[in-house]
């Protein structure tokens, strides 16, 4: 596709490369012309110094002995050298032709003319179509002497020109050669990129599609892609366990609440259809629907409260909690049942608990549920121990029961919803005191053993008032 990611990537390496070369050529071209510009005045002003003091000797001798005009042709200096030779000024040899052109004084600048010194400058001389760059050389018959007139040798641009063009035809084809490897490069690392994201971008419509069985190669590199590519596989095998934790939970939620529904609706039939008419069946029969009613509300509250748990959609307050308050407070609340059923009920260290920071209503629930399910698994005659203790920056709360204990295989599961081998409860209290005390910033720990009884610790933080 036009604006994948395998297109793109390659497009954008090969553009940073095309501006990065075409940058670098301009300077390159800019640089090598200045500089060939440089050495070929250079050149020019060797020539003129040269040609000046040459032709200044000669104009001394004659001046001094009466010697003709030398014999040298400028056609011969001029093809020794390679450029063009002017002469602009008064006349070297009087009354005698020095050879050179002369060019008239408009044709160059001002200052060339009247020029004590060296002087680079450009010009088109008459007749000429092409401009020359020159170097003109006062003419002296003495060192000290004033100037006569000026030495011109220039040299045609487009000269120049040749020398650096050259440098650009080198440079195209090393521009070619480096945007087409470039290109290949791009290719290549975009395929090495792009590979494993297309494969993280096909792996995430199939968990869109609900798909959660899915695995995306987990490069060698131990780079980002790969770093990415194992969270994303622990991110599926999560989903697809959340599903499956959610389809039994709804599996689960079914069963337990068609349970007391079908009991509720075999007693309101019989009832209705006139089968059950002695008054005692009938009250049994009103007093079953009341039961199964009063734990299909259980039930369904005890739904919610998970839901929100796990939703988060619930609120932590925080107050002082005088811990040792509200442990007795939870403890009193079932000293009825220990009395009726005989269960030795004994509570400890309430009176040295702190006063902490935290959300006491909650807490008193977690404590609540776990003394419900101690007192459901308790025998008749035997005992129930709760003990509060605060140390090294936390506040425990224990609760001990004789009852038969949890195998190994159980320790888990019965923290899992509707994992409960007690037809009185709804197999919530214990996911709900977990998820709790999780919420609370603490946890729940379990020590238990088949035919000992169990420990369930609540282990909270003594963030103290």
């Amino acid at each position: 596709m036009p604006g994948s990611l395998r297109l793109r990537l390659p497009a954008l390496f090969l553009l940073g490369i095309v501006i990065a070369g075409v940058v670098s050529a301009i300077i390159a071209v800019q640089l090598f012309s200045a500089y060939t510009r440089n050495q070929s005045y250079e050149e020019l002003g060797r020539e003129a110094r040269g040609i000046a003091r040459l032709y200044g000797d000669a104009a001394l001798r004659a001046a001094e002995e009466g010697t003709p005009a030398p014999d040298f042709a400028p056609e011969a200096l001029e093809l020794a050298t390679g450029d063009l030779l002017f002469y602009v000024g008064a006349p070297v040899f009087p009354g005698e032709e020095s050879g050179l052109a002369r060019l008239p004084e408009a044709s160059v600048p001002p200052e060339v003319v009247a020029a004590e010194e060296p002087r680079q400058f450009e010009f088109r001389p008459p007749g000429r179509a092409r401009s020359f760059i020159a170097v003109s050389q006062p003419l002296r018959l003495e060192p000290e002497g004033p100037a006569i007139g000026s030495i011109v040798v220039a040299k045609a641009q487009d000269v120049v020109r040749d020398q650096w063009a050259p440098l650009v035809g080198r440079l195209a084809a090393a521009f070619a050669i480096g945007g087409l490897l470039a290109w290949l490069l791009g290719l290549w690392l975009s395929q090495r990129i792009s590979g494993p994201v297309e494969a993280l971008a096909r792996a995430s419509d199939e968990i869109a599609r609900g798909n959660y069985a899915v695995q995306v190669p987990v490069g060698r590199g131990g780079d980002e892609i790969s770093h990415l590519s194992e969270r994303f596989n622990e991110m599926a095998a999560r989903l697809a366990a959340t599903e499956e934790r959610e389809r039994q939970f709804l599996m689960s939620v079914s069963h337990e609440l068609r349970t007391p529904l079908t009991a509720i609706k075999g007693h309101v039939d019989a009832l209705r259809d006139g089968l059950v008419d002695d008054p005692e069946l009938v009250s049994a029969s009103l007093e079953v629907v009341a039961n199964e009613a009063t734990r299909l509300e259980r039930l369904v509250g005890d739904v919610l409260d998970l839901a929100k748990l796990r939703a988060h959609r619930f609120t932590v307050q925080t107050e002082e909690v005088d811990m040792g308050h509200l442990v007795e407070q939870a403890f009193g609340s079932f000293g009825d049942e220990a009395r009726r059923r005989e269960i030795v009920y004994a509570l400890e260290g309430a009176d040295r608990a702190p006063t902490i920071i935290t959300d006491g209503d909650r807490v008193l629930q977690v404590i609540t549920n776990l003394l419900k399910n101690a007192f459901r698994w308790t025998p008749d005659g035997g005992s129930i121990g709760v003990a509060l203790e605060a140390s090294n920056g936390a506040v425990r709360v224990d609760v001990t029961d004789s009852g038969p204990g949890i195998s190994r295989q159980d320790v888990q599961r019965i923290f899992s919803p509707f994992v409960s081998h007690d037809t009185q409860g709804t197999g919530l209290g214990l996911p709900i005191a977990r998820e709790l005390a999780v919420a609370l910033g603490g946890r729940i720990e379990l020590d238990t053993e088949p035919g000992r009884g169990s420990r369930f610790r609540l282990v909270l933080p003594a963030r103290v008032a």
